[in-house]
Order: C-alpha cells, then sequence, then structure tokens
C-alpha cells in the first residue's frame, strides 16, 4: 500500500469530518510540491553548479530545471541569462511519497528541531519550508558534497484558507509547534 493510497483511505475521510465536508471530491488536497535551490553564490564563486543538479535529482527522483535570470540587475553582478536557482516541482504518486519521506525521515533529522512554523502559510492554504542544509535528506551522502546548499519546499494545496492547509498538513503528520494563545 502506496502513500498515495493512505492519503485516499485515512486523510481524506478525517478531514471531511474536521472540515465538515460531505461530499468527498470537495476536500482541499495537495495539488503539487515544488523544490527550489538558489545558486547564486555557487555562480559568483565556483560556476560549478552540476553536484547541485544531482543532489536536487537524488532528493526528488526526477531531473530538476535551472531557472535563469529574465533581466539584468548591476547590483546583484547579475546578467540576463544567467543561472539563478534550480527548481523541480513534483506531482501525483511521486509527490505523495516525497511528502511522506519528509514527514517521517527528513524532519527529525533536522538538528534542534522544537517543531514546524504554523506562521508559514501564505494565506491560500499553501507551506514553504526552509532548510539551510540539503544533507538532512538520506538520499544526499555527505561524503560527496562539494558545496553545502539549502533547498525551498512549498507545498502547494487546493484549500482556500491557512486553517484548511493547515488541517490538510496536521493530517499527514506535520509536527506544528503549538502556537501561543
Amino acid at each position: 500500500m502506496t502513500y498515495y493510497d493512505t492519503f485516499n483511505t485515512e486523510v481524506i475521510p478525517a478531514l471531511q469530518k474536521e472540515l465538515g465536508i460531505k461530499n468527498r471530491m470537495a476536500v482541499p488536497r495537495i495539488s503539487k510540491v515544488k523544490l527550489n535551490v538558489g545558486i547564486g553564490t555557487l555562480i559568483k564563486n565556483t560556476k560549478d553548479y552540476s553536484d547541485v543538479i544531482s543532489n536536487v535529482s537524488k532528493i526528488a527522483g526526477q531531473k530538476p530545471v535551472v531557472t535563469k535570470a529574465k533581466i539584468a540587475i548591476s547590483n546583484f553582478k547579475l546578467r540576463q541569462g544567467m543561472p539563478t536557482g534550480i527548481t523541480v516541482t513534483l506531482r501525483g504518486k511521486r509527490m505523495y511519497e516525497f511528502i511522506y519521506r519528509l514527514v517521517n525521515i527528513v524532519i527529525p533529522r533536522v538538528r534542534d528541531f522544537r517543531g514546524l512554523n504554523p506562521k508559514s502559510f501564505d494565506g491560500q492554504g499553501n507551506y514553504s519550508i526552509g532548510f539551510r542544509e540539503a544533507l538532512v535528506f538520506p538520499e544526499i551522502s555527505p561524503d560527496d558534497v562539494l558545496n553545502v546548499h539549502g533547498i525551498q519546499v512549498t507545498i502547494s494545496t487546493t484549500a482556500k484558507n491557512d486553517e484548511e492547509g493547515r488541517a490538510i498538513l496536521t493530517q499527514i503528520g506535520f509536527p506544528f509547534k503549538k502556537m501561543k494563545q
């Protein structure tokens, strides 16, 4: 049984009950997960970012896309067409498997972890998590890392507000900090 099946058989009925939604298809869901790595400092120092691409492809299980600057900004020493980041979008079963690994393997490996910030929602139910080091992902061997880099994970949902988005992620098992009343 995959995590996708678990989501459909356990999480959706629990969300229906919690949010008071009668129709199963009206329950908010996770639409995509996006992974981003900024490579601006690597471009300035080494010009080689192939190890970052391989790390992101190991984490995501698919080939990432290199994003390039659309305009030149002289204050940042940025020219048009220069690579600025690496991104990959996960959907479907690969997305659910990534979320399972994120909740059960990656987040517990974070040093001095005290819970996820419940204020990192954007107002439409989407949630972002930033990791200072991508080494918390078990797919990356610390011996193979040449340049230590962070990674940004954005979870997009079909929720209409932050409360619905928080309900989805809480049901999945995201360990949020308790908010002070």
